[in-house]
């Protein structure tokens, strides 16, 4: 009984991950194969939202690019074992952490193929405010940050609720 649940419960994390990682994968073909076609991407969507290529080698959002490939290597390394860390911490759940680690999971392994396919990763999607340009960005860094963003509210909801229960 309990390891058809776990069986259950690890195909649905695969669903998941594998769910992050095509759309992540299918955004990414579609921006690569205009910038073949057409030289570059620069597509104007609304005031505030563009499609621009930028190839990232630092870590999510631009952050820590190096030049040098000992660091980019390191860097490379660090992500696996981070995501050797996010599969064990998935496994090891018993709530809706571990799907939230699987959705974290399915865009961190969109990246790291990136990483490891082309040696850098292509962000695309640019938001503006007068000018002010935050970084620019991918499907698997929205996947990363929903993740990230969704545990860190269940810590909160889930630890208040521990504690007035303790009262």
């Amino acid at each position: 009984m309990l390891k058809k649940q776990f069986s259950k419960k690890v195909f649905i994390y695969f669903l998941i991950i594998s769910f992050a990682f095509f759309l992540d994968r299918i955004s990414k073909i579609y921006i690569l194969n205009l910038a073949e076609s057409s030289g570059a991407v620069n597509i104007p969507l609304t005031s505030f939202l563009n499609f621009i290529l930028v190839w990232n080698t630092g870590i999510g959002f631009g952050l820590f690019s190096f030049d040098g490939s000992t660091m980019y290597n390191l860097i490379t390394i660090l992500i696996v074992i981070v995501n050797l860390i996010i599969v064990y911490l998935m496994l090891t759940s018993n709530d809706i952490r571990g799907y939230l680690f699987s959705i974290i999971l399915g865009g961190s392994l969109g990246n790291l193929f990136d990483r490891l396919y082309y040696s850098a990763v292509p962000d695309f999607i640019d938001f503006n405010y007068n000018n002010y340009h935050w970084f620019v960005f991918n499907v698997a860094d929205i996947f990363i940050s929903v993740g990230i963003m969704c545990l860190i509210f269940v810590e909160l909801f889930f630890n208040k609720s521990n504690i007035s229960n303790e009262k």
